[in-house]
């Protein structure tokens, strides 16, 4: 039995992210993970890939359609896409190496396997070099999550399919059904629109990103309806199925929806089966995901849950910041996440990113607010940029004037919301964002402008 300080079950943005905070502060650490190559879903074939694609596709669009308004002439664009799919593969590969390059670099002893617990502090791993079994005073449950499907409808994989096999379509759909309109979809959904599909997006709600401030979904239904998707909202899907030609979808009090693809994207469920986790002791809620209490303690001593397999937001960097956290509480005794201050980002165009409360949310809590809002249209960086579209919304304490939350839509906005996030972990106020120099041209005047906007004094609009 091979001993260690400290196991990290899943080798994904949380884990192994944990894993090297953690020999870092000089525990005798492993990792055990069943793929081959580093890095998780996130990495393997979620955030990264997709990330890659978006950007290709992106191009591909601008060169056909938005080129000439610079007074550039591409006549004759193309898609190859076989080498932008290889591209992608590439950014993977390249990412996936340099993870297992850290781990190797400290001194992290790796599994390859799948982990179950045999009993408190002690793991079964089916390892491919054969069955090892490995204890520790410390473990922690890093294992992510997986897609969920819907009732009625049979994923095979290759017509109907989740966001994976999404990722690899051999050729550009002529019809493709988004089933759920959450970041994954959209995301997805405006890839395969940018590169010649007909997109029709069905969502059971009445809206599309749920969970995000209302005006700001809005506001984009609005920009992806003229791109060219059909959204179906308030539409219950009863079944889909895959025939040798093409796909047929369901939905109640409505027409079959016939097509060539269907993107399952209705979410994600805690990865826990097979853990042996009653063995272990280690309990779970209604939900199936595991309970922790403070410093991430599940109800079994020396045991550890982070990431998608607990309760937040299932977001590669929420995982990141409760892995480290959890093993300097470890080590040191303190360790601690900002849960208010963790942004949410859709990388399509426009991007779409928020962080801390929503009006919704303030409305209900009775919280008042104040708020202010500027255009990117009264932009300059953004008109140069040729890319107008969306607006800054923050939204500030009325009493006290503490940024509350902040949400935006428009060009870069997964990059401008690390401001706003930094403002609500260090407690600033709208003033403070308001009375802080920022670059002329550039694209985060306008946060400045919306903070000077919460008390009526926008300079520029």
């Amino acid at each position: 039995m091979q001993s260690h300080d400290l196991i990290v079950i899943g080798g994904g943005p949380g884990g192994y992210t944990a894993a090297i905070r953690a020999a870092q502060l000089g525990l005798d650490v492993a990792c055990v993970e069943k793929e081959k190559a580093l890095g998780g879903t996130c990495l393997r074939v979620g955030c990264i890939p997709s990330k890659a694609l978006l950007e290709s596709s992106e191009l591909f669009e601008r060169a056909k359609a938005r080129f000439a308004h610079h007074g550039i002439v591409a006549s004759d664009v193309g898609l190859d896409l076989d080498r932008m799919l290889q591209r992608k593969d590439r950014v993977v590969a390249s990412l996936t190496q340099g993870v297992a390059g850290l781990i190797r670099k400290n001194k992290i002893t790796r599994y390859q396997g799948t982990a179950r617990f045999a009993s408190p502090w002690r793991l079964a791993v089916s390892a491919s070099t054969g069955p090892r079994e490995l204890t520790a005073k410390h473990i922690v449950i890093a294992t992510g999550s997986k897609s969920v499907s819907l009732p009625g409808i049979e994923i095979d994989r290759d017509r109907i399919g989740t966001s994976t096999e999404a990722l690899s379509y051999e050729e550009v759909p002529e019809h493709l059904v988004v089933i759920g309109a959450g970041y994954i979809g959209l995301e997805l959904g405006s890839v395969w629109r940018r590169l010649g599909s007909k997109v029709t997006v069905f969502e059971y709600l009445d809206r599309i990103l749920p969970g995000m401030d209302a005006e700001i979904a809005e506001s984009a239904r609005k920009i992806f309806t003229r791109q060219g998707i059909d959204f179906r909202l308030e539409s219950r899907v009863i079944g889909a199925l895959a025939t040798e030609e093409h796909c047929v979808v369901e939905v109640e009090d409505a027409k079959p929806t016939a097509c060539d693809r269907v993107l399952v994207s209705v979410g994600r469920a805690a990865n826990t089966g097979g853990l042996g986790l009653e063995e272990a002791g280690v309990k779970l809620d209604r939900k199936g995901r595991i309970e922790v209490a403070e410093g991430f303690r599940t109800s079994a001593d020396g045991i550890y849950a982070i990431g998608d397999v607990i309760r937040g937001p299932m977001l590669a960097h929420k995982a990141e910041e409760e892995g480290i956290a959890c093993v300097e509480r470890i080590v040191t005794g303190y360790g601690h996440v900002n849960y208010e201050a963790i942004p949410g980002v859709v990388y399509t165009h426009p991007e779409i990113a928020s962080v801390g409360k929503t009006e919704e949310q303030l409305a209900e809590s009775g919280i008042p607010y104040r708020r202010g809002k500027f255009p990117f249209a009264a932009n300059g960086r953004a008109k140069a940029l040729a890319d107008t579209n969306g607006f800054v919304k923050i939204l500030a304490d009325r009493s006290t004037d503490r940024v509350l939350g902040v949400h935006i839509i428009g060009p870069r906005a997964g990059d401008l919301i690390a401001e706003a996030a930094v403002a609500i972990e260090f407690g600033a106020s709208s003033e403070d964002i308001a009375r802080s120099t920022h670059a002329h041209p550039t694209l985060a005047e306008a946060l400045k402008e919306a903070a000077l906007a919460t008390d009526g004094r926008a300079v520029h609009i």
